[in-house]
């Protein structure tokens, strides 16, 4: 395995409930890569308890802080639970969640890309077979759309209540991710080309579908939200001419999330506005295995010198947390994600990637999701990583 030619410096955020757990587990597998030089930083904050002794979610100069950082590791944020503990520290979801929005947008982590392919031992929730081709991406945009908090709500309480919801779309932000969108499609293609991806077809537009072996979809609501449904078909019309050899479609999201359902396997590359790409990619992560399995990338692809935020697509899993029972499946996948994005400019994180990666996969595949402790797991993980370069 070839030896890292760089350092790189990692922002570990545990965060809350069962983050600390399937984090520990994470680490203990990070460090028993070989030839990979990471140095992982544990920063206290954005927590509960960071907020329960500061009165803050953050501190001031996070944006300072974590610019600093080449890569951001989050483990969980939200209610840390136990749910059965009446003194626990309670946060609503808009202040215990805020974090991740204002690292999102602080950072212009304007990329969100989640991927969805199924694994031997994790849950399978559709019979058809051809459920198990799947191969995913669903790419949502992070900076705009339906989640920029413009709007209010007026005579609170009483009868005549209001409330005001602004969605903002801009072509600049339009275009930028679907350019990424394509081009993360046209990646595919070639590794598809190369053999190093399955082959796929495209049952919508057969004589388009023929000469390509990448797709991309496009997902609004235009027939019922006019003005940024045709903003973004137009923009993604007139991106997609510069792409000759890749698939293109589109589809209404209510109708993207029943084919989705029906045959996941049909998709390639999916693009969407935050609230849409929200929605489908809790979709596509249970088509894969659920939560457990999804890990998640919040990226700028125009600037690498921005530290991209890695997390995973679960929740804090009060129910659980402090039992050592989650299984951490999707915590490493989401560090094997990092790995990936390193490996753009180090070969030796490249292979780390695809080690852990098989790692998780090989696990899962003999012994499943139940019947371990998170802990048991990650030494397990940990050990099979090692015995790679005996």
């Amino acid at each position: 395995m070839n030896k890292s030619d760089q350092q790189w410096r990692v922002a570990v955020m545990p965060g809350d409930g069962i983050g600390p757990e399937v984090m520990a587990a994470t680490c203990r597998a990070l460090e028993s890569l070989p030839n990979l030089e990471l140095e992982l930083e544990e920063l206290p904050w954005p927590s509960h308890g960071w907020h329960r002794d500061q009165d803050e979610m953050m501190p001031a100069d996070w944006r300072d802080k974590l610019s600093g950082y080449d890569a951001l590791l989050l483990g969980a944020l939200g209610d840390p639970g136990p749910v059965t503990d009446p003194n626990r520290y309670y946060l609503p979801d808009g202040v215990s969640l805020q974090p991740l929005l204002e690292i999102r947008k602080g950072l212009d982590l304007w990329a969100c890309e989640r991927p969805a392919v199924p694994m031997v031992g994790a849950p399978q929730y559709l019979a058809d077979t051809r459920a198990l081709e799947t191969d995913l991406l669903v790419i949502r945009e992070n900076s705009e759309g339906e989640y920029v908090d413009q709007g209010g709500r007026l005579g609170v309480g009483s009868e005549r209540e209001t409330a005001t919801q602004l969605e903002v779309f801009t072509r600049t932000a339009t275009r930028r991710i679907i350019r990424h969108a394509f081009d993360r499609a046209e990646q595919r293609r070639r590794d598809r080309q190369r053999g190093l991806r399955p082959l796929k077809s495209f049952p919508y537009g057969a004589e388009q579908s023929a000469q390509a072996s990448a797709s991309v979809c496009v997902v609004t609501k235009r027939n019922a939200v006019r003005y940024s449904g045709e903003l973004w078909c137009d923009v993604f019309a007139e991106v997609a001419a510069d792409y000759p050899h890749i698939h293109t479609q589109h589809e209404l999201v209510d109708a993207c999330c029943m084919k989705m359902v029906t045959q996941p396997w049909a998709f390639d590359v999916v693009v969407a506005s935050n609230l849409h790409g929200d929605i489908l990619t809790d979709l596509a992560a249970v088509l894969a295995g659920g939560m457990g399995v999804a890990p998640s990338a919040n990226l700028n692809p125009d600037d690498r010198e921005v530290p991209p935020l890695f997390e995973p697509t679960h929740g804090s899993a009060p129910d659980i947390a402090g039992s050592d029972r989650a299984h951490p499946a999707a915590m490493l996948l989401t560090a094997a994600t990092m790995l990936e994005w390193m490996g753009e400019s180090d070969d030796a994180a490249a292979e780390a990637a695809a080690l852990l990666r098989q790692a998780v996969a090989d696990d899962l595949a003999e012994k499943g999701m139940s019947g371990r402790s998170c802990t048991q797991v990650g030494e397990e993980i940990a050990q099979r990583l090692a015995n790679t370069h005996i």
